[in-house]
């Protein structure tokens, strides 16, 4: 359990910042952006629950946050590759895992089975409920850029990447339910706008 009795600590007042294995970093070195990136995401799903997402959709979508804080961890914390060694402390770190991506698969294909075939590309617009998916689905994407990015210099949990591609896959088949439930999907009309 955590426990915080003071938010501020001034630590970061220079720049720097922990990673879970109490080491430093700039507070702009790839690392902190992954995770700092995954923590936007976790706030942007939390405006969509907002707008009372229908069916399942909510308590999946608290459980993905859940997951969220859990990846950050991950995230913050050197290591992950191949062969990791647990640390002195003997517990294992917490990382994404191969069960949590299959569990998005699964809400994935429940959802899609309800939908009609796509013919266009769709806006990111829509009901409110709809929009904010979408949104938190383009922070999504550039949560995974910047953890593709982090692990291109250091070692991963590769499930971290696999984990945010098919999250933002998951949001965007919400939007396009809430949407459905809403009147329907805002089709894109290549050039429709030019006068």
């Amino acid at each position: 359990m955590v426990r915080l009795t003071r938010i501020y600590t001034r630590g970061g007042d220079k720049g720097d910042t922990h990673l879970g294995d109490m080491s430093r970093v700039r507070k702009t070195a790839p690392r902190v952006a992954a995770f700092g990136d995954v923590d936007e995401l976790n706030s942007a799903i939390g405006v969509a629950r907002a707008h009372d997402p229908a069916g399942p959709a909510d308590a999946w979508l608290a459980a993905i946050q859940n997951d969220l804080f859990d990846l950050g961890a991950d995230l913050c914390r050197p290591g992950g590759g191949e062969g990791e060694e647990p640390p002195p402390s003997g517990r294992a770190p917490l990382r994404a895992t191969a069960e949590q991506v299959e569990r998005l698969e699964r809400w994935c294909d429940e959802v899609n089975d309800t939908l009609e075939p796509l013919t266009s590309f769709v806006l990111p617009a829509g009901s409110p409920a709809a929009a904010a998916l979408h949104l938190a689905r383009t922070i999504c994407r550039r949560a995974e850029r910047a953890t593709i990015a982090l692990g291109d210099e250091e070692p991963i949990n590769p499930q971290a990447v696999t984990y945010l591609n098919r999250l933002s896959d998951l949001l965007f088949i919400l939007a396009r339910a809430a949407n459905r439930d809403a009147g329907g999907d805002v089709l894109w009309v290549p050039g429709g706008e030019r006068s």
